[in-house]
Formats: structure tokens, sequence, C-alpha cells
């Protein structure tokens, strides 16, 4: 069973942020609410990790994951960031947007797109994610719990409640932090800025703030 961090969505508990930290160094699995939906994560260096979360959301080895990054300065550790790129990211951080950028060597290969060479980076605006960044000093895996929900679930991932959420990953993952706020279920806004010219990819969450400045997403 996984242990439940009950954690303030203001002034997170340094001990718990800690306790939260120490496992994700160890290995393990957490659900943790962001600024778009409860996702499922782990420290971006422990491959083990990664390979388990690839399992929950039966993922391919060559399905990119998304990470999250604490600031600016970071996500250009991580990834080569062009002028214009740093730009329109400095604007539109923290908020709920992935930037699909090149990946640097720090990149590991199970997280970029083996063909592309890229990844996918976010700066979420949450405190507890914040929080639990600054102390882990590392990215986190981020990617969506409700739609790892496979068909034969009884509620469409748009209607399903926090404990049925917590009850379906409870035997998955190793921990899980509930901050007290909603179960979310829009996506994040996604933009491709690995090109001389930004490419508005999804829309989500935050697309109003940016549909002026890149345009409409390409067409499927």
């Amino acid at each position: 069973m996984a242990i439940v961090y009950s954690i303030h969505p203001e002034t997170p508990q340094k001990r718990k942020v800690d306790q939260v930290c120490d496992a994700l160094q160890d290995g393990a699995v957490l659900l943790y609410p962001t600024d778009t939906v409860y996702a499922i994560g782990c420290d971006l260096n422990a491959k083990s990790a990664i390979e388990r979360v690839r399992k929950i959301k039966q993922l391919s080895s060559d399905k990119p994951l998304t990470f999250l990054c604490s600031s600016l300065s970071n996500i250009a550790s991580y990834a080569y960031v062009s002028d214009a790129a740093y730009r329109l990211i400095k604007r539109l951080i923290p908020g709920p947007y992935t930037f699909l950028l090149p990946a640097t060597k720090l990149v590991p290969r199970l997280v970029m797109d083996p063909k592309r060479k890229t990844t996918g980076i976010r700066v979420p605006d949450h405190t507890v994610c914040q929080a639990v960044l600054t102390t882990l000093g590392n990215p986190i895996i981020s990617t969506s719990a409700t739609t790892a929900f496979d068909s034969q679930s009884p509620a469409p991932p748009s209607h399903i409640s926090k404990p049925e959420l917590f009850d379906r990953f409870d035997k998955l993952v190793d921990l899980i932090i509930d901050d007290d706020s909603r179960v979310g279920y829009q996506v994040s806004t996604m933009l491709d800025l690995t090109g001389e010219e930004p490419i508005l990819l999804r829309k989500g969450l935050g697309v109003e703030a940016v549909i002026g400045l890149v345009g409409e997403p390409e067409p499927d």
C-alpha cells in the first residue's frame, strides 16, 4: 500500500517534503498533484523508477516522458534553449505549459524522444511541486495519472474522483501526495520550440495566453 502524505497546499511541511524526497532518491514512484492534473512521477535519475512509471502507463520505450523543472535556469541544464525560446518561456513560466526542446546529455535516454533527441519540460505553478523539486534538487517525471485508467474503468477520466484515483494507484505507487486540491482534468498546453518559430502542438490549460503569440496548432 502507498504511503499518503497530507501536505499543506500553501505552506508545505518541510518534514513531510523531506520524507517524500528521501523516498524519491531511493527510487520511489509518486502520485502527486500539479497545476494541471494529478501525475505519476519519480526522480529523473532513478532508472528503475522510470521503468515502473512506463509500466504503469503501459508506454512503449519510444514514447517520451515529460518532466518538471523548478526554474528556467534549471531547464537550461536539460535542454538547449535558443534566445527566442528563452524569451517565450520566461513570459509563460511558471504555468501549465510543456515545452518541447532539444535535450542535453543530462536527459536519460529512457525519457527523451529517441529519434528527435527532444524532451518535454514544464515549470509548474504549484507550491507543493516546487517545494519537492527544490528539496530534491532533480527534475521529476510527470505523466498524467487520469489517462492511465483503462477502458474497463467504471468512470471516464473526466469524472474520476480523488478517492477513486487514490484507490486505483494505491498498489501501483509507493507514495501519494494529498494537498486537498481537486483532481484536475485539463492537460498542459504544449509548444514545440525546437525550430526557428514556436509551434502550438496542443491546446490545453492556459492556451489563451499564447494563442496570439504562436498561432493555431498544426492540423493532425
